[in-house]
C-alpha cells in the first residue's frame, strides 16, 4: 500500500448508494473516486492506478463482470470485492474467475466491505446449507446462467430457454428469491 490514503474505486449506477459509501469510506481514510458505468470505471482505473475496487455486478445496462475483466487486466494486483443485490452462483464463481477476490450481497456493512479486502483465504468452518434450494431460486440461478452464456445477450437467452424476451426481462426484473 502507498503512503498516503489507499486508492479505491467504488463502481455502481446508483448514485445516492455511491455517496453514502463513498463518505463511510473516506471516514476509514481511503481516497474514493466513483465511476457510474464501465467506461469511466475504466478511464479512472487507468489515471488512478487504485489498489481497491467495488463493483457491481449490474452498472445500468453493463456487466460487472466486464469491469472486473477489464480492471484486473490494466492495474494487476488491484483486489475487488463484487457488491450485489442479484447474487446467484454462476455469477459469484464467474466473479472470481475474472479476479474479484470476494463477492458480497447488498445490503453489506462497511466493515464487512473492508474485511473482504484482506480475506485471502477460504473458510472450511462455514456453516453448510441443510436444505435444497427452492424450485424458484433454482429457475433465478438457471436464468443467470443461460443469460452468462449468452454475454448478457436477453434476447439470445431468451431464445435459448424458448420463452419470450418480454418475459425473461419481467423474470430478471425480481429480486433474486431466498435460498
Amino acid at each position: 500500500m502507498s503512503e498516503e490514503n489507499p486508492k479505491l474505486l467504488l463502481v455502481d449506477d446508483d448514485e445516492i448508494f455511491c455517496q453514502v459509501l463513498s463518505k463511510a469510506l473516506h471516514t476509514r481514510e481511503y481516497s474514493v473516486d466513483i465511476a457510474y458505468n464501465q467506461n469511466d470505471a475504466i478511464q479512472i482505473a487507468q489515471q488512478q492506478h487504485p489498489e481497491f475496487a467495488i463493483v457491481d455486478l449490474r452498472i445500468g445496462n453493463d456487466s460487472g463482470l466486464n469491469v472486473i475483466k477489464s480492471l484486473v487486466e490494466s492495474e494487476p494486483g488491484i483486489r475487488i470485492v463484487v457488491l450485489t443485490g442479484y447474487a446467484s452462483i454462476s455469477t459469484a464463481v464467474e466473479s472470481i474467475k475474472l479476479g474479484a477476490i470476494h463477492y458480497l450481497t447488498k445490503p453489506a456493512e462497511v466493515e464487512d466491505i473492508l474485511k473482504a479486502f484482506y480475506h485471502d483465504e477460504g473458510n472450511a468452518d462455514i456453516n453448510l446449507q441443510t436444505q435444497p434450494m427452492s424450485a424458484k431460486r433454482m429457475e433465478w440461478e438457471h436464468l443467470q446462467k443461460v443469460l452468462h452464456d449468452n454475454n448478457g445477450n436477453i434476447s439470445a437467452a431468451a431464445r435459448a430457454m424458448g420463452m419470450h424476451r418480454r418475459t425473461l426481462q419481467r423474470k430478471l426484473t425480481k429480486k433474486p428469491v431466498k435460498v
